[in-house]
C-alpha cells in the first residue's frame, strides 16, 4: 500500500500527483515517441487515427464531461476546422503554421458565437439545438460550392513545417509525431484548465447551475467559454483529420460522427482525460477489429458477415448500452477500480465505488 501525504494545497493542483506518477508517464511518453520503430506502418496509421479521435474527444469532454452540456453537433466543428485549414492554405495562400492554429481559432470563435443564443437551454433541448446545427453545417458546406467544393469535396495539401514536407503516406512516422505533439499540447491545455478558476467554474456549472450562480459564477458566460474552448480543440482535430484522410467531403462529417464522438467519451469515461483516450481506442480500432473478426470467421468457420448491413453501428450501440447499464464510469472507471484495488490492498472495500443515486432538489426543477 502506497500512502501520499499532502502538506499544502498546491499538491492538489500539481500536474502530476507525485514522482511515481511522473515516472510512469515519462515511460509512456518514451514508448509513444519510439512507436514508429516498434510497429508496422499499418498499425502506426491506426494509432495516429486514435490520437486524432482523442483530440476531438478531449474537446467534447470539456463541454460534456467538465461543464455538463450535451452536444450532438461536434462533427460540425470538425468540418469547420478541416475546411478552414485547407481553404486558408489553398485560397488565401497562408502557410500551414499559420493556417492550422487559425483553423482552430475560427472553429472556437464560431462555437462561442453559436453558443450565445443556446446557453439557456438544458438537456434534450440543447442536444436538439446542437443536432440541428450539425445538419445545417453540412448543408452550408454543400451550398458554398465555390469555396468548399460542394459534394466533390477538397484535397488536403501536404503539411509543410519550416520547409519540411510531411505526407501521411510518404512519411507516416513524421505525420504520427506531429499528431502526437498536437495531442500533448491539447492534454497540457486540458490539464491546466482543470487547475484554473475557470475549470472549477466549469465543474460548478456541471454539478448545479443554481449553486454556481449563487457562488457568483456567470453561468451563461461560462457555458459560452466552454463551447469556445471545446470547439477550438475540436477544430484542431478536424484540421489534422483533413490531412489524414487526404480527400474529404461533407459526408465525412455527418450526424453519425457526432454520435460516435459522444459514444466515445461515454464509453471512455466522462470527465477524465484518460476517458478520451480509452474511448478513442474503441472508436478508432473497433472497425478494424470487426474486419479482422469477419475475415477470421470466413476463413476458419466458413461464416460470412459481409451481407449484414449496419453491423458496425449496431456494435457501437450494444457497447454503449452495456456500459450505461453495468459500468457508467466507462473504461476509465474499470481502470480506476483496478488501480485503487492494488494501491489499497488489502484494505480495499467493495462498496467504495457505489454511485450516489440522490441529487439536488434544485436540479429536479428543470
Amino acid at each position: 500500500m502506497r500512502v501520499q501525504f499532502k502538506t499544502s494545497y498546491d499538491t492538489d493542483i500539481r500536474l502530476f500527483k507525485d514522482r511515481y506518477q511522473l515516472a510512469w508517464y515519462a515511460v509512456l511518453g518514451a514508448i509513444l515517441i519510439a512507436l514508429p520503430w516498434l510497429i508496422d506502418v499499418f498499425m502506426l496509421g491506426e494509432i495516429t487515427n486514435v490520437l486524432i479521435f482523442a483530440i476531438a474527444g478531449m474537446g467534447l469532454m470539456i463541454l460534456v464531461g467538465q461543464t455538463g452540456q450535451a452536444s450532438l453537433g461536434h462533427a460540425a466543428f470538425l468540418a469547420v476546422g478541416c475546411y478552414a485549414n485547407v481553404i486558408l492554405q489553398q485560397r488565401a495562400g497562408l502557410p500551414f503554421v499559420v493556417a492550422f492554429p487559425l483553423a482552430g481559432l475560427i472553429s472556437g470563435v464560431l462555437g462561442a458565437l453559436i453558443a450565445l443564443p443556446m446557453v439557456r437551454l438544458h438537456g434534450i433541448y440543447l442536444a436538439i439545438a446542437t443536432l440541428a446545427m450539425s445538419v445545417i453545417t453540412e448543408d452550408i458546406i454543400i451550398i458554398a460550392e465555390p469555396l468548399t467544393g460542394g459534394v466533390g469535396g477538397l484535397f488536403a495539401p501536404d503539411i509543410s513545417l519550416f520547409g519540411y514536407v510531411i505526407n501521411r503516406y510518404g512519411d507516416p512516422a513524421a505525420f504520427y509525431w506531429f499528431t502526437l505533439a498536437v495531442t500533448l499540447f491539447c492534454v497540457w491545455i486540458y490539464r491546466n484548465l482543470l487547475r484554473s478558476p475557470l475549470g472549477r467554474a466549469f465543474a460548478a456549472v456541471r454539478d448545479s447551475e443554481v449553486s454556481a450562480q449563487a457562488m457568483g459564477v456567470n453561468v451563461p458566460k461560462t457555458k459560452a467559454i466552454a463551447f469556445g474552448v471545446s470547439t477550438f480543440i475540436t477544430g484542431l482535430s478536424g484540421a489534422i483529420l483533413g490531412h489524414y484522410i487526404g480527400v474529404f467531403t461533407p459526408e465525412a462529417f455527418n450526424v453519425l460522427v457526432s454520435i460516435q464522438l459522444l459514444l466515445m467519451i461515454v464509453v471512455g469515461g466522462l470527465g477524465t482525460i484518460h476517458g478520451a483516450f480509452f474511448g478513442a481506442l474503441v472508436i478508432a480500432l473497433l472497425p478494424t477489429g470487426i474486419g479482422m473478426a469477419r475475415d477470421w470467421l470466413a476463413a476458419n468457420v466458413g461464416l460470412t458477415t459481409t451481407a449484414i448491413p449496419g453491423l458496425e453501428t449496431a456494435t457501437f450501440g450494444v457497447i454503449l448500452i452495456a456500459f450505461m447499464l453495468f459500468e457508467p464510469m466507462g473504461l476509465y472507471g474499470i481502470w480506476a477500480k483496478m488501480r485503487t484495488y492494488f494501491e489499497l490492498f488489502p484494505f480495499y472495500r467493495q462498496g467504495m465505488f457505489v454511485r450516489q443515486k440522490s441529487y439536488l432538489k434544485t436540479e429536479r426543477m428543470r
